[in-house]
């Protein structure tokens, strides 16, 4: 190909710039706010932990995830995992089981 073919075919250099800025925002990641805790009201106190075996992690940047008890209209027991972090820096909070004012309360983990 000669030169003024080429000259007609590439975009101008203002199209190149603009594209790139446009990838470069798109790539921004906005963590969402922190999300309110939910609290169900539960029939009964969680059945006893059970104890689980912790196998070898698949990759170094993977994090344990603990079974617990979670409320689905009753108790079930949901089986450790491993998975990674949404962002560096993120904690997995647990499922956790509280009293408040009398009431049985269960409150959902996720990460933090």
């Amino acid at each position: 190909m000669n030169i003024k073919i080429l000259s007609r075919l590439a975009p101008p250099l203002s199209v190149i710039m603009l594209t790139s800025a446009l990838f470069c925002i798109n790539g921004c990641v906005v963590r969402p706010a922190r999300p309110v805790e939910a609290e169900v009201e539960v029939s009964a106190e969680p059945p006893p932990p059970i104890v689980e075996t912790i196998p070898a992690a698949p990759d170094p940047a993977f994090v344990w995830i603990g079974g617990a008890w979670a409320w689905h209209d009753h108790w079930v027991w949901e089986h450790g995992h491993y998975a990674r972090p949404p962002h560096p820096g993120a904690v997995w909070a647990p499922h956790r089981y509280e009293v408040h004012n009398g009431r049985r309360v269960f409150i959902r983990g996720g990460w933090r």
